[in-house]
């Protein structure tokens, strides 16, 4: 059983996963240049993340097309795409999986689905704790908890921001939006 497993991965996959990344390299080239259709579908030459999705699926290299996929579609106003292939993406680094929630969230957002939109802004800030994506998703968790008159929830996010990101851009603009809730909430 070892061996076989051992076959598999060194004979079948890491060839698998080399030409994928080779694919993926062009896809990734138009997905910067913004060119959202090549990337997603290629140029003739190259696959797009969609083959590369479904071609080279048990690979490192079609997990990440799923989240460069959505995030293309995001970008297109396919929110409902962008929802499944951002599902779809395992996150595996401590960047990109907050950046996926995140998007989750803003195409739930897009899809006035601001309950949903929350939580996923909740889950991206939970993520990694740093300094750029925590402050940026509870922020936008705290406009989602407005919007659905939550504002006990949208000042517990931007309490958070208050207390622990003050050096962020949002931390230093956090003040007015904390008025805001309280105002909205009725607490003044």
């Amino acid at each position: 059983l070892v061996a076989l497993y051992f076959a598999y991965s060194k004979l079948y996959l890491a060839p698998r996963e080399k030409e994928a990344r080779s694919q993926m390299f062009v896809a990734e080239r138009y997905f910067e240049m913004d060119s959202l259709d090549l990337a997603i579908r290629g140029d003739g030459n190259y696959l797009g993340f969609e083959a590369i999705a479904d071609e080279y699926y048990l690979t490192g290299s079609a997990n990440l097309a799923h989240y460069y996929l959505g995030m293309c579609y995001l970008k297109k106003g396919r929110f409902e795409d962008a929802i499944a292939q951002l599902k779809s993406y395992s996150a595996a680094d401590e960047m990109t999986g907050p950046l996926a929630a995140g998007a989750i969230g803003d195409a739930y957002m897009e899809l006035d689905n601001a309950a949903e939109a929350a939580d996923y802004y909740m889950k991206a800030a939970g993520k990694s704790r740093n300094d750029f994506s925590t402050p940026l998703f509870l922020m936008k968790a705290g406009g989602a908890y407005e919007k659905l008159g939550r504002y006990a929830d949208a000042l517990k996010a931007y309490g958070q921001i208050q207390d622990d990101f003050q050096k962020t851009n949002e931390g230093r603009e956090i003040d007015k939006y904390i008025a805001r809730a309280k105002n909205l909430s009725g607490a003044y």
